[in-house]
């Protein structure tokens, strides 16, 4: 069997393999994320805000050029239904060949990015990261087959190996004084670790089938809409970074990457753990109206549950946690991942519109969060980065939340639901996570105000109050029949879960 294949023989048995990959990727993402940010922590105190600005700054077209290597024709090949081998090999063809000529272009324009920044050190970082967009080229038909074929327990596997490799390597020339170059070299090493295990767990070879035009037409036909919409979001990130590191200067930079990336870190467990598993399912029961309404609303529900409270969290408890765990100097990164709280729930927005709408074949509708996406999300940061780093994060706090609303407009008609229907799924948890916000933030107030946050006893303290919101959160859900119903029902995720690994271990392999 090759991934081509899904090991599920009929759609019965899909929510069960669905609420076990779910559960797997959960597992996979808290390991990564719990490496990421212990690396966050540890980098932060050895580089400090200049060294992490000068990699941001270098690395700062990297990202706009990984998404176009990869032209987003994974995403066809997950939702191909016939002449699959052919698909993937013209993919394969494709976005290698994008990856090199792209990786040979960002080498050739390294200089400008360093003239960009006024610093010849973020030119050479810039050619050094330009082999990345052909390395992470090489990685988009593995992973998309296994996507596709349903094989969740491969996240366990390649998400915290990963995120390993890219701490103890950088972490370690961190420490023998190599600065920002730590950095580069950690994540050559992490990346080549991705390409090597997505080639070897997909158990995928090419020249199976062949490439051909007709059949990369096909494939961008679908792509290009998910194409653009990717596109422009790297490229108002290269914007951002550009007018931070200019306006705001380098140190400035290192603290809203930072800052960014924390309050990021909600948003990537939500893409991680409900986009894996929502696509490949809603391509496969889109035809069932019924059934992918209830299956639409079932995940917002979870989606919104989940990223509320950590939301209401990082507006809390981001001001006193990062300086204490990063240092004083990253004080400025902790006030603006609170502003960017917004940022998590806008992706939880988004994350369940677009899986239906791609899910649904109509993957042109994400022209419309792109339009959006681009008309307001540079104007508000040119009119609010005079406000310094917090303008800037309440800027993309603004932007993302709009975009998320709006894309439920646009998913709403395609999955068959109503206004009234969206409400029910949103307002019981945004009530409760907003109750949970007013009454931790006053004791945050009280607790900082009088006694403040220094070392082990200040760390207990920021535990205790993530605890309390969490408890009165949950404490206030279940005043609702249908929140009762829904514990019951994580109840029974967690019993899957144990079930596989036990099943795993009884045949002697892993879940």
């Amino acid at each position: 069997m090759t991934p081509a294949h899904s090991g599920i023989t009929s759609d019965g048995g899909l929510g069960a393999v669905l609420k076990r990959g779910a559960a797997i990727s959960a597992v996979a993402t808290v390991l990564a994320q719990g490496i990421t940010v212990v690396q966050t922590v540890v980098l932060g105190r050895l580089l400090g805000p200049y060294e992490i600005g000068v990699f941001t700054a270098g690395s700062v077209l990297v990202s706009s050029l990984v998404v176009v290597a990869q032209g987003s024709l994974g995403h066809a090949v997950i939702q191909r239904e016939h002449d699959l081998e052919d698909a993937a090999n013209t993919a394969l063809v494709v976005t290698f060949l994008t990856g090199l000529v792209l990786a040979i272009g960002l080498a050739a324009a390294s200089p400008l990015i360093g003239m960009v920044f006024h610093d010849t050190r973020i030119g050479l970082i810039a050619m050094a990261c330009s082999g990345l967009a052909l390395l992470h080229a090489c990685t988009t038909v593995p992973d998309a087959l296994m996507q596709r074929a349903f094989r969740f327990r491969r996240r366990i596997v390649i998400d915290p190996a990963v995120s390993l490799i890219f701490a103890v390597v950088a972490i370690t020339f961190a420490g023998l004084g190599y600065g920002a170059w730590s950095m580069v070299i950690g994540t050559y090493a992490s990346t080549v670790s991705w390409v090597a295990l997505s080639w070897w767990l997909a158990k995928w070879r090419p020249l199976r089938g062949r490439f051909s035009v007709r059949m990369w037409r096909d494939l961008a036909r679908f792509s290009f809409p998910v194409f653009l919409d990717v596109v422009a979001e790297r490229s108002r990130e290269v914007v951002e970074q550009v007018l931070v590191g200019r306006w705001l200067g380098g140190s400035a930079l290192g603290q809203y990457r930072y800052g960014y990336r924390i309050a990021s870190l909600p948003s990537l467990g939500i893409i991680q753990i409900c986009s894996y598993v929502l696509f490949p399912a809603f391509s496969r029961i889109a035809g069932d109206a019924e059934r992918f309404r209830s299956a639409f609303l079932r995940a917002l529900t979870w989606i919104w549950f989940a990223a509320l409270p950590v939301a209401a969290l990082m507006v809390a408890l981001a001001p006193p946690a990062v300086p204490l765990l990063l240092g004083d100097q990253w004080q400025p990164a902790g006030h603006a991942a609170a502003a960017m709280a917004g940022i998590g729930l806008g992706v939880a927005l988004m994350s369940a519109a677009a899986e239906a709408v791609k899910g649904a074949g109509r993957s042109h509708l994400l022209n419309w969060m792109t339009a959006l996406s681009l008309a307001l999300g540079l104007p508000l940061l040119i009119l609010l980065i005079p406000f310094g780093l917090v303008g800037v994060a309440v800027a993309l706090s603004l932007s993302y939340l709009t975009v998320g609303l709006l894309s439920l407009g646009l998913a709403r008609p395609v999955v068959g639901a109503t206004w009234r229907e969206l409400t029910i799924c949103l307002a019981p948890t945004t009530l409760s996570a907003a109750a949970a916000l007013a009454v931790a933030l006053p004791v945050e107030r009280l607790v900082g105000g009088s006694i403040g946050y220094h070392g082990p006893a200040g760390l207990a303290l920021i535990t205790a109050e993530c605890v309390l919101l969490l408890v009165v959160y949950v404490a206030l859900l279940m005043f609702s029949s249908r929140w009762r119903t829904t514990a019951h029902e994580l109840g029974q995720w967690i019993s899957v879960l144990i079930a596989g690994r036990v099943a795993a271990r009884q045949r002697g392999g892993y879940a």
